[in-house]
């Protein structure tokens, strides 16, 4: 199935997983874009792109199944539902194992930001964080510290600076990123 197909029918499943839950939906789909824009920005190769995207997609399924389990859904909570329920659904899919395997690993991780152990992984930790600065109203410091400590993608650094201000972002280094074909 093409990319793009498999991408658009993963977006509409979650949708339907997520029913009634329009934050939830407005989440992933936000988190989706952001690790897009940073995947294609950073020059990400296809295939790592692609899984990236599936990753960011899927990245809270965990949460329903949380809150159902345990009444909450912190995330540790998210890492340990998530997986299983992301595998299913990627199963029903027909995506490869191995492809499966990586999508389901960074969903299990999402909420773990030591060893952070690839790009895909790095782009979407750090697009999840671009939407909870602002879902979750984060004041000026906290953005500046998490970018700081946890971004290490030039593209996801420079958003910060667009978006937020954080770290104050100079004139001449405007959100000016050049792709060279």
């Amino acid at each position: 199935m093409d990319e793009s197909l498999f991408i658009d029918l993963l977006t509409q499943k979650m949708m339907i997983f997520d029913r009634e839950d329009p934050q939830r939906i407005h989440h992933f789909l936000k988190v989706h874009r952001f690790a897009q824009l940073i995947a294609r920005l950073e020059g990400v190769d296809d295939h790592t792109r692609f899984l990236t995207e599936c990753a960011a997609l899927v990245h809270d399924i965990g949460i329903r199944p949380a809150e159902e389990k345990y009444g909450h859904c912190d995330g540790k909570l998210q890492e340990k539902e998530g997986p299983a329920y992301a595998r299913a659904l990627l199963k029903e899919m027909g995506m490869e194992e191995p492809d499966m395997e990586r999508v389901c690993y960074l969903v299990g991780h999402h909420h773990t930001y030591q060893q952070i152990d690839g790009l895909d992984y790095q782009i979407l930790v750090e697009a999840d964080f671009l939407v909870n600065f602002y879902d979750d109203s984060l004041s000026r410091e906290a953005v500046a510290h998490a970018v700081e400590t946890i971004f290490r993608t030039e593209t996801g650094k420079k958003l910060c600076q667009v978006i937020y201000g954080c770290p104050k972002a100079d004139e001449s280094s405007a959100f000016l990123i050049a792709t060279e074909e």
